[in-house]
């Protein structure tokens, strides 16, 4: 059984490999990793577990990570744009000042997860669930958010304008101080959320 280091020597290695069969990792078990600082771009790592890794300030523009364990990861200023992270559980993973413009996260787990400053702009987080995940101050312009759950999340001074919310649970959400100008809340569930101006909305739909 091959431990941290072994494991970590041999990952290293197959990512400078210029064969492509040698960057794909899906299905590996990585746990404990560390690969901060690393370019990862465009890497499958389709449904590997990862719990636990150090990704900080990593590069993984259009990497796969759909259906991956990405448990308590630290993704600390890691350049997650355009990466495919549909189902991927993210619970509990921090996520400060991540880029994760146009990515998508269709059917993600993100709860309790720390997206403060978090660039989300553009991304797809249809259906997602960010159940009291952390997004005080992040930029969520444009995201998809149709039918996500995002019960008890903060959103306090986040920018969510344009950004489409439809379907969408923010039930004892926080608003406060977000910008919410030409959000979309059709059929959205709004009870006891906080909103901009700091008055509490009763409606269980807007």
């Amino acid at each position: 059984m091959k431990n941290h280091a072994d494991k970590q020597e041999q990952l290293l290695s197959q990512i400078t490999d210029k064969n492509i069969e040698a960057r794909d990792f899906s299905g590996c078990d990585l746990s404990g990793i560390d690969l901060r600082g690393i370019d990862l771009s465009r890497i499958n790592f389709r449904g590997a577990d990862l719990r636990n890794a150090n990704l900080s300030g990593a590069i993984l523009i259009g990497a796969n990570l759909r259906e991956a364990n990405l448990q308590q990861v630290n993704f600390s200023d890691a350049d997650l744009s355009q990466a495919d992270l549909t189902q991927a559980n993210l619970c509990g993973a921090c996520l400060w000042r991540v880029k994760l413009n146009d990515s998508k996260l269709w059917n993600a787990s993100v709860c309790s997860a720390d997206l403060r400053e978090a660039n989300l702009s553009t991304a797809q987080l249809i259906e997602a669930s960010l159940v009291e995940a952390n997004l005080v101050r992040a930029n969520l312009t444009e995201a998809k958010l149709c039918g996500a759950i995002l019960i008890e999340a903060n959103f306090n001074q986040a920018n969510l304008t344009g950004a489409d919310l439809k379907w969408a649970n923010l039930m004892a959400t926080n608003l406060s101080e977000a910008n919410l100008e030409n959000a979309n809340f059709k059929n959205a569930k709004l009870y006891e959320t906080i909103m901009p101006d700091g008055t509490i909305q009763v409606d269980l739909k807007r």
